[in-house]
């Protein structure tokens, strides 16, 4: 049996391509192996990130440390798929030739035919998870149509399409059936799905369905565009126990200036609109947002604006990126990036600076309180699980003592919360798994 290392680089969205990817890989005979530094594997494949500088470089020095070992005869075939490869084919095949064929974001089951691994649409639904068996992630559409001025992701991975809904619920289904307890919802817009299909927006319909899994305890939606936000989402989220008290939703600025400058299609006031309407109808719920400062035009007057907003929000959970200028897009075609790089640092600094002090007093505020955890890992002295405020690999853990107990992971369990630190909160059990 040949060994095929699958090696996943960039986000939860590769992760679930890869996951389809190693399930075909596995019916066709191989023994599959992900992200391995075991040298037994003469397959290897790289599912890459290009949507910014950062990780485009990482994987690109993937790609030549695999292609090295190629040369040394470590490795007998080498192929590249995913986002760096749909926007940089030519050039890599120009720079890098050792790698035997480069699959881009929309043709990477190209792959497929080439290992002779099967088609088989059986296996449309199939995953060989890669994250911990309880939990894993759902893609319910590709691509985007936003087109917002500073992002690649439409050029990459191309218009919204969104899977059938029938097609969700069984995949949904097979992997609540193979030990799955946590599904989070992913796609560059979940909001946005079903209009392509079914002429609507489906989210909540698919929302319901999902609940309707009896496995199934959680379910977490991410990446929802705040324009045009349906109103049957906030009704389900409210309604339904399953889904957690957990939004991701990407504001990345509040400035109308900025807001229009990133031809983000809503303004302040839609902004602030939505925030209330969401923490009327969920009273608990936990906001995670992703800002974006130094944007070509940022004035310190825009940035304090988006300061305020921060500090008025409250935001339990909250990314900030500085603005890279990514070639294809409109901003770098029309716009000019003038906001001197330590400007950019300095304002990334002092909206986290914020955001911890926001973070802690949060935290704070949920000493004494019973939650339910579901229990990720051990490390060390102690059991690390999440609430469902809390969605795996980007926000916070609760921390349990380990000492004289045994949590299983994957189950879960009451605990009162005793401590608190900006980003971290500290538990003891109160009652036997669930």
């Amino acid at each position: 049996m040949k060994k095929i290392n699958v090696i996943t680089l960039g986000c939860s969205k590769n992760t679930v391509d890869s996951e389809h990817l190693m399930a075909r890989l596995a019916a066709a005979g191989y023994e599959v192996l992900f992200d391995s530094d075991r040298t037994d594997a003469k397959v290897v494949v790289i599912n890459t990130c290009g949507f910014i500088g950062d990780a485009k470089q990482e994987s690109v020095e993937m790609i030549l440390r695999a292609a090295a070992a190629k040369q040394a005869g470590k490795i007998e075939r080498l192929f590249v798929i995913g986002c760096l490869s749909e926007r940089y084919a030519d050039e890599l095949r120009t720079e890098i030739p050792e790698v035997d064929e480069y699959f881009g974001a929309r043709t990477w089951d190209g792959i497929i035919r080439a290992l002779g691994a099967s088609d088989d649409p059986a296996l449309a639904t199939a995953r060989l998870l890669t994250t911990p068996k309880h939990y894993a992630y759902l893609k319910i559409s590709e691509g985007c149509n936003w087109k917002c001025g500073y992002c690649a992701i439409p050029l990459i991975r191309g218009e919204h399409r969104s899977v059938p809904m029938e097609e969700l619920e069984e995949e949904a289904r097979r992997l609540a059936a193979g030990g799955v307890r946590e599904l989070m919802v992913i796609a560059q817009d979940t909001t946005y799905y079903g209009l392509d299909l079914y002429g609507r927006r489906c989210l909540a319909e698919l929302l319901r369905r999902l609940c309707r899994i009896d496995s199934l305890e959680w379910i977490r939606l991410h990446y929802a565009y705040p324009t045009a936000f349906p109103e049957e989402v906030i009704e389900v989220m409210a309604s339904e126990p399953k889904i957690c008290k957990y939004l991701d939703i990407p504001f990345q600025h509040i400035s109308d200036a900025q807001l229009a400058a990133m031809h983000r299609r809503h303004t302040k006031a839609e902004a602030l609109e939505l925030i209330a309407r969401l923490r009327h109808a969920i009273p608990d719920l936990a906001l995670r947002t992703t800002l974006l400062v130094g944007y070509p035009g940022e004035r310190e007057a825009d940035f304090e604006e988006l300061l305020d907003f921060v500090r008025a929000t409250r935001f339990d959970r909250l990314g900030v990126f500085a603005y890279s200028e990514e070639e294809g897009t409109f901003s770098a075609r029309e716009l000019r990036d003038d906001v001197p790089e330590e400007v950019k640092q300095q304002r990334v600094e002092r909206v986290m600076a914020l955001q911890n002090e926001i973070s802690l007093a949060n935290n704070l505020r949920r000493v004494g309180r019973t939650e339910r955890v579901v229990i990720d890992s051990r490390q060390g002295d102690f059991y690390v699980g999440r609430s469902q405020y809390d969605s795996p690999e980007v926000d916070q853990e609760i921390l349990i003592p380990a000492a004289g107990r045994r949590l299983l992971r994957g189950r879960f369990y009451d605990v009162k919360i005793t401590s608190a630190a900006d980003y971290d909160l500290y538990a003891e059990p109160v009652d036997k798994a669930k």
